[in-house]
């Protein structure tokens, strides 16, 4: 018994049934899965084969196409070959992946594509063209057409990807001919490196000629204001001996020492020689002052003259002599007079030299003083001339600052000229080749396996598509969970497909039958169907006829009489009754004569054996059996037969098409929905529903009938067949 089934009866329309993806709830119930897999395998496999024989086919006549690969590194720095050895400047370190891509875009691009095919020739290439697939000969004659499908052909066939973690990139190309290949893609590496150069030397191309016309300017500019330097000093007289540039501030002509003019290098030589003969003249007169009041031979300059100290160095001698002399003979000996002579004429000699040199002393003071004075006048002569100059100077300063600076800017842009000319001549390129491509031997495409799982793999895909939309399309309800996801009612019981010699009718004296057992589950069912527990009246119908309402309607009232319950089983189907025939009696009296009056209720009435039901025939067709149906009449034969029996089991027709089964199913207390696995068509069903659903009649649940579990790969015979637990007897 499901939990549907204990849930209570539906009184009113239902919720629209929700989307039910399989039996267990779950877009990916297994089992489900499994069987709607095994009941659509040709499908699959004539998909998934159909898709493999097209890869296969696809392989065999697809053109080769050969990669050949070359690795070029890209850096963030650029080695330096100017200046100091081994510096590199700094390029892109904060965002290499931006630089890195940046590179790639390059590739990529329609610009290094010409300087490929310009390096090649490739326009006018055949081996290229058909390696690439182009007939030479279906090629236009224009070249600007031709260079354009050239460079269109080498933009879609390079392959360019910028790897993380790494400056080292992967470039590839592919082409029918492997030695195209490899030729065009080891130049695409080459004519990077080219273009990299390239642009860096016409980058610095606009700095030269903007430094070129700056640089003739500040020439022009220079000449102009020497000109105008020159020309002032020529007007005002001025003589530099120096750079005129490096005139001192404010126009000091004494500024530099290197940086004079005539009039201060004089005034200079002068005044040091005024300071000198001023210190000569000092000099002169300490020594003139330190002799002038001094005894003749008392100053040390007396003494240390030569002639006086000869002299003096004589007179000793002689007084030496002269004492001798005396000390042996009288004083007027002619010896001793004669030395007295001699010492007398040296004394005045050495009066004579000491006087000579203090002369001589005097007259070097006087030369001193003359020419100190001498000079000094110079000096100040000089002193006015350069005041005057001076005055003229300051102009001249003004005019040699302004070329000092016209100076500097020149030398400046000078040096910058030269730098800027000198880098765009060695500039070095921050991409280098690491791997060059080699003439690949094999393939690169078609790849059979490759295409085989991409086949594998499409086919699936359509496989699960297709299966999808064919389960999504198949109205038939074929697994008891489509009884609730589909139709929205609950489910009572399942009643399998009888097998076997018999049919039906052995299965059912079976009470040990696979079938026998299901309605059993269903009688259970039953018993809790409502809050009272079994309805006293409960009509089973269904959407189409054989869907197997009557049997279903036989088996409940048989089981529940052999229970010990008193049943009646009503034919309200009077257009095809049946249930005459398995109660074994004519047609002559039923359901239409107690309606019409002429029977009464008890003389149609069959009554059944011990533990079986009584039976309330159809009786004679009508022409009006929707009007009979709908009379008051029909509840009082209902009312009636529920105050008599215990339960009141009603076979009614089909719903679509006809008013009878809405007409009896708001009558009862209960209704019953049989439905056959596999032919029920749910848009009928849901038709059906929808006509009963609009009486608001009291809906139990449904019924699935002749459910197959082991037909169409259902993968639920070990759930709702008996083969799991069978009965066995007691050798068993």
């Amino acid at each position: 018994m499901t939990e549907s089934a204990i849930s209570g009866p539906s009184n009113g329309p239902a919720a629209p049934p929700q989307s039910y993806p399989g039996p267990g709830g779950s877009w990916f119930d297994w089992p489900y899965l499994a069987a709607l897999v095994r009941r659509n395998w040709w499908l699959i496999a004539l998909l998934i084969g159909g898709a493999l024989a097209v890869a296969v086919a696809a392989t065999l006549l697809t053109r080769p196409v050969y990669t050949a690969t070359a690795t070029i590194q890209v850096n963030e720095t650029v080695p330096s070959v100017v200046g100091e050895q081994d510096a590199e400047t700094e390029a892109n370190t904060w965002d290499y992946d931006r630089f890195a891509q940046t590179q790639v875009d390059i590739l990529k691009s329609r610009a290094l594509a010409e300087r490929v095919a310009n390096a090649l020739s490739l326009s006018g290439d055949e081996g290229f063209l058909r390696g690439m697939g182009v007939d030479p000969a279906a090629m236009p004659t224009v070249p600007a057409m031709r260079q354009t499908i050239v460079h269109d052909l080498l933009q879609r066939n390079i392959a360019v990807t910028a790897p993380r973690g790494t400056r080292v990139i992967p470039i590839a190309f592919e082409s029918g001919d492997p030695a195209v290949a490899a030729r065009v893609i080891n130049t695409y590496a080459e004519q990077l490196i080219e273009a990299n150069l390239q642009r860096k030397y016409d980058s610095s191309a606009y700095a030269r000629r903007f430094l070129s016309q700056q640089l003739g300017e500040a020439k022009d500019k220079l000449e102009m204001s020497e000109r105008d330097l020159n020309a002032y000093a020529r007007r005002q007289g001025l003589v530099r001996l120096g750079d005129p540039a490096q005139l001192g501030e404010g126009g000091n002509a004494a500024g530099s020492a290197g940086n004079i003019s005539l009039t201060n290098a004089s005034l200079a030589q002068v005044n040091q020689a005024a300071l000198a003969a001023r210190a000569s003249r000092v000099v002169a007169e300490g020594r003139w002052n330190a002799i002038s009041g001094a005894p003749l031979f008392s100053p040390a300059a007396v003494r240390e003259d030569p002639t006086v100290a000869a002299l003096m160095q004589r007179k000793a001698v002689l007084q030496g002599e002269l004492a001798e002399e005396r000390a042996r003979r009288l004083d007027a000996h002619p010896a001793v007079q004669a030395k007295q002579a001699e010492l007398r004429q040296i004394d005045s000699q050495l009066t004579r030299a000491a006087n000579d040199v203090r002369r001589s002393i005097r007259s070097d003071y006087d030369a001193a003083l003359a020419a100190e004075r001498q000079l000094a006048g110079q000096v100040e002569t000089l002193k006015g001339a350069t005041l005057a100059e001076q005055d003229r100077s300051v102009q001249y300063a003004l005019l040699a600052r302004e070329a000092d600076t016209n100076r500097q800017l020149y030398d400046e842009l000078l040096q910058r000229y030269k730098q800027l000319n000198a880098g765009a001549g060695v500039a070095t390129s921050n991409i280098a080749i690491i791997d060059r491509a080699r003439v690949p031997a094999v393939p690169s495409a078609p790849s059979l396996m490759r295409n085989l799982a991409l086949a594998l793999l499409l086919g699936s895909a359509l496989a699960a598509l297709a299966l999808y939309a064919r389960n999504e399309l198949d109205l038939s309800v074929r697994v008891p969970e489509d009884v609730e996801s589909r139709l929205g009612l609950p489910l009572l019981g399942v009643v399998p497909l009888a097998k076997g010699a018999g049919g039906v009718e052995t299965a059912l004296a079976d009470p040990q039958s696979p079938l026998s057992e299901s309605y059993a589950s269903l009688r259970a069912s039953l018993l809790y169907a409502t809050a009272d527990g079994l309805p006293r009246t409960l009509l089973v119908t269904s959407s189409a006829p054989h869907e197997g309402k009557s049997t279903t309607a036989r088996a409940l009232a048989d089981g529940f009489a052999r229970g010990g319950k008193r049943v009646v089983l009503v034919d309200a189907d009077i257009r095809r009754p049946s249930l005459h025939r398995a109660a074994g009696a004519d047609n002559a009296v039923g359901l239409t004569t107690v309606l019409t009056g002429q029977a009464p209720l008890a003389e149609a009435l069959l009554a059944g054996a011990d533990n079986a039901p009584a039976t309330l025939p159809a009786g004679p067709p009508s022409p009006a059996p929707g009007e009979l149906l709908a009379s008051p009449r029909m509840q009082q034969v209902i009312d009636s037969l529920a105050d008599s029996f215990d339960l009141v089991v009603i076979d009614s027709p089909p719903v679509l098409g006809l008013a009878d089964a809405p007409t009896l199913a708001v009558l009862v207390d209960g209704v019953v929905l049989v439905v056959q696995a596999g032919k029920a068509d749910r848009g009928a069903l849901r038709t059906a529903l929808k006509r009963l659903r609009a009486l608001r009649p009291i809906l139990l649940g449904a019924v699935l009938t002749r459910f197959d579990p082991t037909a169409g790969g259902n993968a639920y015979s070990s759930y709702y067949g008996n083969e799991s637990y069978a009965y066995r007897n007691a050798a068993g």
